[in-house]
């Protein structure tokens, strides 16, 4: 008997590759529409507000937020390099505590990265106003052991292929690297809820949450939607969100008893370039304040994951009563105790955390002055 031509015992292989992949198929899709489902009811279920536990009169913004793994802002942290990639474009790196904890480093040595003020100042509000966000913990200081001298680009050095004795120069297990210009990410706790196109959440899909499946209001939810606005978090792809599990929520079925639509990653905010006075001055909080109109079209990505959003009356109020009983020294204390004075500005009046308080009220005040918006 003579052999098979190459091409017909190749076709021969493919097709009983093709018949396996054929058989697993409808195993794998009930099970990715039973992750969509149970997404999809964690989501309608969703929180995004709790009731702050400090009066929001009386919080104290000179310090890191309260919580499991908080950090002494006054503190030197030591920690030891991890080689693990990492995402995105501005500087960070993995880090190993002593006690065991890996977490996130972002820095501003070698190149300004305004990232690290503006995430402290915005994840301390949001903290503060009673919305979940993870925890940037401005420190004194960073020592990492075993730290190439620039951690990013080493990192990129290695995702693109390059020999770890070019990447890595300049790193060595007995030394330190002191990293003075930084904040550590201490993320909220809880088990991801997958299920979705993409990790965490997108802002479209914020009209998803149900009061009637136990999710928050359309009031709090709106309220969200303004405060990022007046932030300008425009990057707001759904990778930068989280829907979470707390910690002893999780029935014995899989699925949340009381699941969080939190923010994981604000740093591309006060801007629409980070850390940008005079630009986020000038962005409006409304495109129409008399319709409770808001969108983000004009902010990098035409708005990314953030549609165009008619904001209830019941959102505005809240918001309000979120917003003002800040006070100006305590949002000057924010902005200051964030590292934005310290930040290298073009701008000269940028270094003066009175004028980022300044800009801040204004912007509540166009908050005050809208509408009245349409009931729902």
């Amino acid at each position: 008997m003579g052999r098979k031509p190459r091409s017909a015992a190749l076709f021969l292989l493919l097709a009983a590759a093709a018949c396996r992949d054929h058989a697993s198929v409808p195993e794998v899709t009930a099970a990715a529409k039973g992750e969509a489902r149970g997404r999809a009811a964690a989501l309608a279920a969703a929180r995004v507000w709790f009731p702050p536990a400090v009066p929001i009169g009386s919080i104290d913004f000179g310090t890191n937020t309260p919580g499991h793994g908080s950090l002494d802002d006054n503190g030197e942290v030591d920690c030891t390099f991890a080689l693990e990639p990492i995402g995105g474009t501005t500087p960070k790196f993995m880090c190993t505590l002593a006690n065991g904890d890996r977490v996130k480093v972002k820095y501003g040595e070698g190149v300004p990265n305004g990232e690290v003020p503006a995430e402290i100042a915005a994840t301390r509000l949001l903290a503060a106003l009673g919305f979940p966000a993870d925890r940037m913990n401005r420190v004194k200081s960073v020592r990492c052991r075993g730290c190439p001298p620039l951690p990013q680009q080493a990192l990129h050095c290695l995702e693109k292929g390059e020999p770890a004795s070019i990447c890595l120069q300049g790193a060595a297990a007995d030394r330190v690297i002191t990293f003075t210009q930084a904040a550590i990410e201490r993320p909220l706790e809880g088990e991801k809820i997958a299920g979705g196109k993409e990790p965490g959440w997108s802002w479209y899909e914020l009209d998803a949450i149900d009061p009637k499946a136990g999710g928050s209001s359309r009031a709090e939810v709106d309220a969200l939607r303004l405060i990022a606005v007046l932030l300008a978090h425009w990057d707001n792809k759904g990778a930068n969100q989280k829907l979470l599990c707390p910690p002893g929520k999780s029935r014995p079925d899989g699925t949340c008893a009381a699941p969080i639509a939190a923010i994981g990653d604000l740093g591309a905010t006060f801007g629409p370039k980070r850390v940008d006075l005079m630009n986020w001055k000038q962005w409006p909080v409304w495109v129409d304040p008399k319709a409770c109109r808001v969108s983000m079209k004009a902010l990098p990505f035409d708005g990314a994951t953030f549609p165009d959003a008619q904001i209830s009356e019941a959102g505005r109020q809240f918001a309000l009563t979120l917003l003002q009983p800040l006070t100006p020294q305590q949002l000057t204390t924010l902005f200051a105790s964030s590292g934005i004075s310290t930040y290298p500005h073009v701008a000269g009046s940028a270094r003066d955390p009175k004028n980022w308080a300044d800009a801040f009220l204004d912007k509540v005040k166009q908050i005050q002055s809208a509408g009245p918006c349409p009931a729902s």
